[in-house]
């Protein structure tokens, strides 16, 4: 057999195309060699520091791509935040995706802006307003988060207390720019 690199990619492409499903809440597994893109749902990706707080490192959907080779952090967890459907990109494809490594590190970026954003309620609500340009759609009364977060998982990401985040959350309900429907939130931008 003769060697050609046009069939070693087209090989490698095939692969690629492999995809695997996973629930919400299941764990990705990760390797040093693998990205994973997400075809369908919302993952994040988190660390935890020695006493175990949970710290997040970013939201992921369609066409984001995660993975231990995108950290230098250890632990390093890939979570299921609704059912997901992925492919593998073996390393021979990366360099096809530099959109999606640029898009990765502007998120990382906007992310870590909000969470030293003060004071605390702007720093939730900036939040907010991420997630909804994020993993929203437009809706009568304003924009749906289209995935359900929990007050703590929200004060995980926040460097927040599940208090703080629930008092806040019922001042910005108060307020009227914020909404519940069937536990998500809908923002009135």
């Amino acid at each position: 057999m003769i060697y050609s690199p046009n069939a070693v990619y087209q090989s490698a492409l095939e692969k690629s195309k492999t995809t695997r499903l996973f629930v919400r809440h299941e764990i990705i597994p990760t390797r040093n060699d693998i990205l994973w893109r997400i075809e369908k749902g919302i993952v994040r990706n988190l660390t935890s520091t020695e006493n175990g707080t949970l710290i997040t490192l970013g939201y992921w959907s369609s066409g984001d791509l995660v993975g231990y080779p995108l950290s230098s952090v250890k632990p390093y967890q890939i979570q299921c935040l609704t059912n997901v459907e992925i492919s593998v990109l073996p390393p021979q494809l990366w360099h096809q995706d530099i959109d999606a490594f640029v898009s990765h590190i502007q998120e990382v970026e906007k992310l870590l802006t909000i969470v030293h954003t003060k004071p605390i309620s702007l720093r939730l609500w900036q939040f907010l307003v991420w997630l909804s340009k994020k993993f929203g759609r437009d809706v009568e009364q304003g924009k749906l988060i289209e995935f359900y977060t929990t007050h703590q998982e929200i004060a995980e990401v926040l460097n927040m207390s599940r208090v703080t985040v629930t008092r806040t959350l019922q001042q910005f309900e108060a307020e009227g720019i914020l909404f519940r429907h069937k536990r998500r939130l809908i923002l009135k931008l």
